[in-house]
């Protein structure tokens, strides 16, 4: 059931032609479950390491059932992938809890551009898709157990 949900999803441009194929994954899961395309916008940051900013900033609004986080962190030959992927996955654990509103962590971190490539295609294998499926799987669970469902009204 999708009548009045909003999520909004947050993405990475850096390894764009990665997380491009992400949010088109995200955004085909959505519309296979007949959320408007109003109902699901699309908001930018330049890395992985700002979407939990990002994340918290929608929250904040009110205006979201849950926030998607989409990027692509790829292991390089400096400790920075540690750092960029840790940072990005607790911020966003934080966020959630914070906040008290799903936060799915759609944020690939692999050792080559060739598996990032690969849980980013197309089909079942895309990852976009799954964190999208992951946030309706996880307002219904909620709504099941009596929590806010749909809109995030503030106390």
């Amino acid at each position: 059931m999708t009548d009045g949900i909003q999520i909004a999803l947050a993405a990475s441009r850096f390894n764009h032609f990665i997380v491009e194929q992400l949010v088109d994954g995200a955004q085909d899961a959505l519309a296979r479950q007949n959320l408007p395309e109003s109902s699901r916008p699309l908001f930018w940051v330049p890395g992985a390491y700002e979407l939990p900013l990002l994340a918290d900033r929608l929250a904040r609004t009110g205006r979201f059932d849950a926030v998607i986080a989409l990027g692509a962190v790829i292991r390089g030959g400096t400790p920075h992938f540690d750092f960029v992927a840790g940072e990005c996955s607790a911020g966003l654990g934080r966020v959630a809890l914070d906040r008290d509103l799903p936060v799915i962590m759609g944020v690939l971190t692999t050792d080559t551009v060739e598996q990032a490539l690969e849980r980013a295609g197309t089909g079942e294998g895309n990852k976009g898709f799954d964190a999208a499926v992951t946030a309706l799987e996880t307002l219904e669970t909620l709504r099941v157990i009596g929590d806010r469902y749909p809109a995030n009204p503030a106390p």
